[in-house]
């Protein structure tokens, strides 16, 4: 379940946000510059709205009337980005440990069964200037999962990527999707991967 209720400013820029939504797999889609990437920056606790909730599952992440604002390392959100963000001078294995955080045993997610969801493992010793975009961006959501996450951010994973590419990395998605319990909140404004891998869409006007 996800409930946020945000006022949000950056610099110029205001927005009203609200949305109760029951779905596991929610999607934020609109235009350029409508505000979904700050959304998901307030979730991860990058971005301190001027006011209301952000609440996932029952757990208070932000509240202005209460005084919560959960420090972003303890909120759990694992976050890919557009870019991956990948370190040059780590190969792939050393790029998925880094940040990598223990679990509990029933919740965790391992290395050796991140690396098999996501078929890196040919991958492992390879050093990242050599990866294709769609295998930089498969490497960038092992490294969100083997954080540990109780919610996953995807900000415009395929928006970078030629169309091969993203036919190459739409089934790991869903994989994710369909093989975790995580709650995902997906940023796109293609209707297609919205259509694919999400249950339930936003419009942000």
């Amino acid at each position: 379940m996800l409930s946020l209720d945000l006022k949000l400013r950056r610099g110029s820029f205001e927005r009203h946000v609200r949305i109760e939504d029951a779905a596991r797999v929610i999607a934020l889609s609109g235009h350029s510059g409508a505000g979904k990437t700050s959304v998901l920056h307030a979730i991860a606790g990058l971005v301190k709205p001027q006011s209301g909730h952000i609440e996932i599952d029952g757990r208070r992440l932000f509240d202005s009337a209460r005084g919560i604002d959960i420090a972003p390392h303890r909120r759990h959100v694992g976050y890919v980005f557009q870019d991956t963000r990948l370190f040059p001078h780590l190969d792939v294995r050393r790029n998925l440990q880094y940040g990598r955080r223990p679990g509990d045993a029933a919740n965790a997610f391992g290395f050796d069964a991140v690396v098999a969801l996501l078929g890196i493992g040919p991958l492992l010793e390879r050093r990242t200037i050599n990866l294709s975009g769609g295998e930089a961006q498969r490497i960038a959501l092992g490294r969100a999962l083997l954080s540990q996450p109780a919610l996953l951010l995807l900000d415009e994973p395929l928006s970078m990527l030629d169309q091969a590419r993203r036919e190459e990395l739409i089934p790991y998605l869903q994989r994710v999707r369909d093989e975790t319990t995580l709650p995902i909140v997906y940023v796109s404004h293609s209707a297609d991967e919205v259509k694919r891998l999400t249950e339930a869409v936003h419009v942000l006007d």
